[in-house]
C-alpha cells in the first residue's frame, strides 16, 4: 500500500456514532489524527481526535478492545516516538481498526467510556523531539523576502537546485497555546549594536513533518522510499525576531532570532488521511533546472505535494475587548512549496545523517504568488514599510503584546470529506 492509496477509510458515506463528528470541520471519522493528551486520571498517553472528543487509544488498548493491536499497548504512553517508529503498516492497521469501530453503532457502548471532550484534557507535544530542522521550501516567501534585500536577484543561485535548511532548536518547540515571550538579542543601529528586546516580532506559517521510521547513520534514504519515513504532518509557527535576525544571520544563518520558540499544532495528521489530497508537484515551471537524480522520483512528482488551504488569523487585545472577530491575514495553499516533503527528507538524509523517530522538519514559510497569500507579517508589511489596518482602527507592522496568532489548515477536494489540522496558536505576552 502506498501513501497515496485511497481506501474505505476515506468513504464519504461513512457515518460516525460520536455526536458532532459527521461534517466536523477538522476531525470527522475520515481523519483520525494521533496525539498525546493527559488528564487527571494518569500520565500522558496516545489519543485520537474524533469530532470535539479525544478517543483514549492507550486506554482502549489496555482494555483489550483491539486485540489485533495489542502489541501497541506498551508504546502508546508518555511519548509517541515508538508508535511513529512502528511504520506505515502498523499506522494503517490502527487507522482501519478505529475507523471500523467508530463507524459501527454496535461498538458504541464499549468505546464510549474511552471518549473525553477535548476541552477537558491537556494536549501535549506528541513526541520527544531529538532534532528539529527548518527548511526554506516556500519559493514565493523566498522571493518576497529576497526582494527586500536583493531586488535585482531575490533568489540565491542554489535555491532551485538544493532544499535549503538549517538546524533549529528542538528544546523550545511547544504545543499550540504556549505563551510567546518577546526575546532579547543584539539589534543593529547607527551607533553600533545594542542588546534589547526584539522590536520586530513576526510569525511564519509552515507545515511540520514528523519523522516516523528512522535510518541508520551513514545509510541515506532514497527519494523513492522517503514517504515511508514520514509519519504525519502538523501546522508549525516559526516565530521570528526579524531585527535580531537581520544582524546575526550572516554568515551562518538564524540563531537567537529563531530559537526562543516554535509552536506546533498537537495533532499528527497521518499520510493515510491525506491520501485523497495528494497532488502533483506543480510549482516548478518549465525552464527551471531538473532536480538531481537523488531528488527525483516520478511517483513523488505526480503525488508528493499536498493540496491544503492555509489560513492565518490575528486578534489583538483591543479587538477581543471590543468583541471584534479575529481578522484573517492571509489564505494560501501548501501546494506552493517548491520541494515536496519527500525531497526534503531524502536530502536531509542524503549525506548519511541519521533521522530518528519523532524528529521534526519544518517546510519553511508557505506564501503564494498573489496578494493576500503571504505567510508572514514581514511580507504583508513589506519589511515594516506598509502598516496593516485592522478592524477597530489599529495598525500593525509586526506583533505587539496581546496579539493572538491563529493558524488553520484544511484539506478540501471534490467528493471528499474535508479534514483539518486543528489550530496552531499563541499569544504574545507583555
Amino acid at each position: 500500500m502506498s501513501f497515496w492509496t485511497v481506501d474505505e477509510t476515506h468513504d464519504t458515506a461513512a457515518r460516525c456514532w460520536v455526536e458532532g463528528a459527521d461534517g466536523h470541520p477538522d476531525f470527522p471519522v475520515q481523519n483520525l489524527p494521533l496525539g498525546l493528551f493527559s488528564d487527571a486520571a494518569g500520565p500522558p498517553r496516545a489519543g485520537v481526535a474524533i469530532g470535539d472528543f479525544v478517543f483514549d487509544l492507550a486506554g482502549a488498548l489496555e482494555a483489550g478492545l483491539f486485540p489485533d493491536l495489542a502489541p501497541l499497548t506498551d508504546i502508546a504512553h508518555e511519548q509517541l516516538n515508538e508508535l511513529l517508529a512502528a511504520g506505515p503498516e502498523v499506522r494503517q492497521a490502527w487507522r482501519k481498526a478505529l475507523f471500523a469501530a467508530l463507524s459501527d453503532p454496535g461498538a458504541q457502548v464499549a468505546m464510549t467510556q474511552h471518549l473525553q471532550p477535548v476541552a477537558q484534557v491537556e494536549m501535549r507535544l506528541p513526541c520527544r523531539i531529538g532534532d528539529y530542522t527548518d527548511f526554506y521550501a516556500g519559493i514565493h516567501h523566498a522571493m518576497n523576502i529576497g526582494r527586500l534585500f536583493r531586488p535585482d536577484a531575490p533568489l540565491l543561485p542554489n535555491y532551485k537546485h538544493v532544499p535549503i535548511g538549517y538546524h533549529g532548536r528542538a528544546s523550545s518547540v511547544r504545543a499550540s497555546g504556549a505563551e510567546v515571550m518577546r526575546p532579547s538579542g543584539q539589534l543593529a543601529g547607527p551607533e553600533g549594536p545594542r542588546f534589547a528586546p526584539c522590536e520586530r516580532l513576526d510569525y511564519e506559517l509552515e507545515l511540520g513533518i514528523w519523522v516516523g521510521t528512522g535510518n541508520e547513520l551513514g545509510a541515506p534514504v532514497s527519494i523513492a522510499d522517503a514517504h515511508d519515513h514520514i509519519a504525519g504532518f502538523c501546522l508549525l509557527n516559526d516565530w521570528s525576531a526579524r531585527d535580531i535576525q537581520a544582524w546575526e544571520y550572516q554568515p551562518l544563518g538564524p540563531f537567537l532570532a529563531k530559537n526562543f520558540l516554535t509552536t506546533v499544532s498537537p495533532w499528527i495528521i497521518t499520510p493515510e488521511a491525506l491520501a485523497p489530497f495528494r497532488v502533483a508537484q506543480g510549482v516548478r515551471p518549465a525552464g527551471d533546472p531538473a532536480p538531481l537524480p537523488y531528488l527525483w522520483d516520478a511517483n513523488d512528482q505526480a503525488h508528493g505535494a499536498l493540496a491544503l488551504a492555509l489560513e492565518v488569523f490575528l486578534s489583538t487585545a483591543a479587538m477581543r475587548d471590543a468583541g471584534l472577530p479575529e481578522h484573517r491575514l492571509s489564505m494560501g495553499d501548501a501546494r506552493h512549496l517548491y520541494w515536496t516533503p519527500a525531497q526534503m527528507l531524502a536530502h536531509h538524509a542524503s549525506g548519511g545523517c541519521n533521522l530518528q523517530p519523532g524528529d521534526l522538519l519544518g517546510t519553511g514559510t508557505i506564501s503564494g504568488p498573489e496578494a493576500g497569500q503571504e505567510g508572514s507579517l514581514m511580507e504583508i508589511s513589506v519589511g515594516g514599510k506598509q502598516p496593516l489596518l485592522l478592524p477597530g482602527g489599529e495598525t500593525r507592522t509586526f506583533l505587539q503584546a496581546g496579539d493572538r496568532v491563529v493558524m488553520r489548515a484544511h484539506a478540501i477536494a471534490p467528493g471528499r470529506a474535508t479534514i483539518g489540522f486543528g489550530t496552531c496558536e499563541g499569544v504574545v505576552v507583555a
